[in-house]
C-alpha cells in the first residue's frame, strides 16, 4: 500500500494516515483533472479493462485477496458504483455483501462476527456495501441501539468507541498480514445533492423503490453524521487500510476515482501468473502430442 500512498494522484481524496482532518475540506464536486464526463468515460473503460486482467492474475496467483469496503449516506451512488465499476469483472472471482439492520442471530454474536465471514477468500474480490463500520456511525449517531447487542456493561461508554476503532484498525491489519488487501472507500455526496436524488426518487416511478421514509429521517441527522465519519477516518485510516474520500455529487467522477484506485492497488502487487515446473511442461507436450495424433 506503500506506492498507493505516496501517489500524488491520490491526495485529494486520501485521508492520510496519522493526520487529523476535517470532511469540509473534502469538496464532493471536485472533479480531478478531467475536463468534462467524456474523457472520464474513456479512463474508466481502460481501467475497468486493466482490472479485468489483473483480476485473473489475482486469481491465478491465489496469494492475496481483495476487500473493497463502500461506505456512505444516503443516495451517494454505493450501488452504482459498485454496478458501474465492476462490470468487466469475472463473476466467478468476486462477490458483493450488502450489510442491512443486523438479524437476531446476528445480534448475538460480536459485532465483527458477520462481516468477518464473508470476507474474500485469496484469488478474490470481496465488495461490501456497508459493513462493521456501521458501528461506529448509525449505531454512534444512534447509541440506543447498542441496547439489542447484549454488551457486557461498561463503566464509560464514551470509552466504547475508541476501543472499538481500536479492535477494527487490529482486525483490518490481521487482515492484510494475511494477503487480503483492505481499500476504503467513502462517497461523500453534498447535502443538496441528496436532496436532489431524494426528490428524483419520490418523482420517479421506477425510482419509487429506491425510497425509504427512513432517509428523510436519517437525514435530520446530518451533522452528527458529518462529526461520526470525521470521528472515524481520523481514527482508522492506518497505513495498511488506508480511507479513501471520494466526491459523489458527480457519479461519473466517482467511478473513474475508485476504479482508478483499486486499479492502481492491483498494480502495486506485482501479480504475475504461476510459473511451471520443468515435470510439468513435459507432461503438457505429453499431452498435445496425444491430442494431436487423435484419430
Amino acid at each position: 500500500m506503500a506506492n498507493l500512498l505516496q501517489n500524488t494522484k491520490t491526495m485529494k481524496i486520501l485521508v492520510t494516515p496519522g493526520k487529523e482532518i476535517k470532511l469540509k475540506d473534502y469538496d464532493p464536486a471536485w472533479t480531478g483533472d478531467f475536463k468534462n464526463k467524456e474523457e472520464a468515460a474513456i479512463k474508466l473503460q481502460k481501467d475497468i479493462e486493466r482490472m479485468s486482467e489483473l483480476q485473473n492474475r489475482l486469481y491465478a496467483n491465489d496469494k492475496y485477496g481483495v476487500l473493497i469496503i463502500f461506505q456512505a449516506l444516503d443516495a451517494a451512488g454505493k450501488d452504482s458504483t459498485i454496478k458501474n465499476v465492476m462490470t468487466g469483472i469475472n463473476p466467478q472471482g468476486c462477490q458483493v455483501v450488502s450489510f442491512k439492520s443486523p438479524s437476531s442471530e446476528e445480534l448475538d454474536h460480536d459485532y465483527l462476527w458477520r462481516c468477518s465471514k464473508n470476507v474474500p477468500e485469496k484469488g478474490r474480490i470481496g465488495i461490501f456495501n456497508r459493513s462493521y463500520y456501521e458501528e461506529v456511525l448509525v449505531v454512534k449517531v444512534h447509541p440506543e441501539m447498542l441496547e439489542n447487542q447484549h454488551l457486557p456493561e461498561l463503566k464509560d461508554p464514551e470509552k466504547l468507541w475508541k476501543r472499538r476503532y481500536d479492535e477494527i484498525n487490529n482486525f483490518e491489519k490481521y487482515l492484510t498480514r494475511n494477503g487480503i488487501i483492505v481499500l476504503k472507500f467513502f462517497l461523500n455526496v453534498s447535502k443538496d445533492e441528496q436532496k436532489k436524488r431524494f426528490l428524483e426518487r419520490i418523482d420517479k416511478p421506477e425510482k419509487n423503490w429506491k425510497f425509504s421514509s427512513a432517509d428523510v429521517v436519517e437525514r435530520a441527522h446530518w451533522d452528527e453524521y458529518q462529526k461520526a465519519y470525521e470521528d472515524m477516518f481520523n481514527n482508522t485510516s492506518t497505513d495498511w487500510a488506508p480511507w479513501f474520500i471520494i466526491p459523489a455529487d458527480k457519479k461519473w467522477f466517482t467511478r473513474t476515482a475508485v476504479a482508478n484506485v483499486i486499479v492502481k492497488a492491483l498494480e502495486e502487487l506485482k501479480l504475475e501468473y504461476p510459473t511451471v515446473t520443468d515435470e510439468h511442461k513435459q507432461n503438457l507436450q505429453k499431452s498435445k502430442d496425444i491430442l494431436l495424433n487423435e484419430k
